[in-house]
């Protein structure tokens, strides 16, 4: 009986050539963007992203596996660490370990009409599982389908993706990022559809822009209403015990809103004691 022998690809890390031509293909779908587009706004605004990082979405990722060059662009990718280039070169692709790390986490939204994001194809032009998980060896691939808001987080080990189970609130640890990643169902850009959004570890979600903005505005308000309950007060009963200071700045927006339409309504500072011990 003939025994097959399996060979071990070649890879080597060089990159990319200055007259290769990346594909230009359509956007298959235009929310794909958007998706992506929001995951980086909120890093932004949580001020996570450094100058040592490369998240990017759409962007090549490059390797040469049997002397052939092998480019794949991910809806979207996360690199803790590259090499620095001079500021007057545009990055046009990105090949790990020449160029800096291996990308820590990769992601792929699902596509109508093509399924590569499944592919373990391992002959040349490779599936894209199969480059992430062979050839380049990308720690955490993320599958996403935006439609039915199903979200697959698969962790490299012994070689190989095993699928993930999230935890008690449906939300998967990124190690590299010390962040969690979940689905949340909402309104973006006029949108409502499902969005992938990112929590610090004590659970607090990551405001998008608009969702900065509101609430800035609503703490401000608040603040406000909070120093005119404060004179006005001071300005009835005089200097008021800090203890009750305290339970005043603690007091919810709702009993804050409560207190501001009875505040004069207390006939002394007991009264107002006793309603803050209720509140």
């Amino acid at each position: 009986m003939t025994q097959t022998l399996t060979t071990q690809p070649i890879i080597t890390w060089e990159k990319l050539p200055e007259d290769f031509v990346l594909p230009d293909d359509p956007v298959e779908n235009l929310n794909h963007p958007l998706l992506a587009a929001t995951l980086r706004e909120i890093l932004e605004i949580a001020e996570f992203i450094t100058p040592k990082m490369l998240i990017g979405s759409n962007f090549a990722l490059c390797a040469k596996v049997d002397k052939k060059i092998v480019v794949k662009a991910p809806d979207w990718f996360y690199v803790p660490s590259v090499f620095p280039i001079e500021a007057s070169i545009t990055r046009r692709s990105y090949t790990p370990h020449t160029e800096g790390d291996v990308p820590a986490v990769v992601m792929e939204f699902l596509s109508e009409n093509i399924k590569e994001e499944y592919s373990s194809k391992s002959t040349y032009p490779y599936g894209k599982w199969y480059f992430y998980e062979r050839i380049l060896q990308v720690p955490m691939y993320i599958i996403f389908d935006p439609d039915q808001g199903l979200l697959e987080v698969h962790s490299l080990k012994s070689g190989h993706y095993e699928l993930q189970d999230p935890d008690e609130n449906g939300r998967y640890l990124i190690d590299s990022m010390n962040l969690y990643l979940g689905v949340w169902h909402g309104t973006k850009s006029q949108i409502t559809s499902h969005w992938l959004r990112w929590w610090d570890t004590t659970g607090n979600l990551l405001p998008w822009a608009n969702e900065r903005i509101q609430q800035s505005f609503q703490q401000g308000i608040e603040q406000g209403k909070l120093e005119l309950i404060t004179r006005l007060l001071t300005r009835k009963f005089g200097e008021i015990d800090p203890n009750n200071l305290t339970k005043i700045n603690n007091l919810s927006p709702s009993n804050l809103n409560e207190l501001s339409d009875t505040l004069l309504d207390f006939p002394d500072l007991s009264a107002l004691s006793t309603w803050l011990d209720q509140h």
